[in-house]
């Protein structure tokens, strides 16, 4: 596991100057806090047995998923929704959410095709994999990082982003899925 942190540490080295003055302050929250419990085995094995069980889908069986996801996000029945947020992965994702003194708002993982895996919440749509949180780094491969922009959010009064990084395979190093953490950004200014 240690050629994995050190992999993103030298990504997170070398990252370019920062256009969002909280960016600074989310990768070190990144590398400080996250990754500590990002590697978790409780994550890896969810990411892998998801990754097994959804070996053989397709864009249209993705597409399929997606929509029913996003006709149940508010309703009172959710079976695409359940298995997401009650498994061990998100009782421990929302573990570590409680755990940051409201620092982190959110918290999701993914497969290798972007479908989430676990969540400390139901997200707007199941699918990732169209979206740059997945794209830059799943796509991108081990050791990536993508911190979105920073925006305000009027239902918290704050501003809030998110960052992302891949989750490797702690055996093989090979990228098997991706997480996100929402950041209160100005908590850690």
């Amino acid at each position: 596991m240690k050629s994995i942190f050190a992999g993103l540490a030298l990504t997170l080295a070398a990252a370019p100057c920062f256009a969002n003055p909280y960016e600074a302050s989310m990768r070190d929250y990144l590398e400080s806090e996250l990754l500590v419990w990002a590697f978790s085995p409780v994550i890896i094995e969810a990411v892998r047995a998801q990754n097994t069980a959804h070996a053989d889908v397709d864009q249209a069986w993705i597409d399929a998923a997606d929509l029913r996801w996003r006709a149940e996000v508010g309703s009172g029945t959710q079976p695409t929704i359940r298995p997401v947020l009650e498994n061990p992965a998100a009782d421990f994702l929302r573990d570590q959410m409680d755990n940051s003194a409201g620092t982190i708002f959110e918290v999701f993982v993914m497969d290798e095709h972007g479908l989430n895996v676990a969540s400390s919440g139901a997200t707007s749509d199941y699918w990732q994999g169209d979206e740059a949180k997945f794209q830059q780094t799943y796509g991108v491969g081990r050791g990536a990082v993508f911190v979105d922009e920073v925006e305000f959010d009027e239902s918290v009064q704050s501003y809030v982003g998110q960052v992302s990084l891949t989750i490797s395979d702690p055996e093989t190093g090979d990228p098997i899925g991706a997480m996100t953490v929402g950041l209160n950004a100005e908590m850690l200014y």
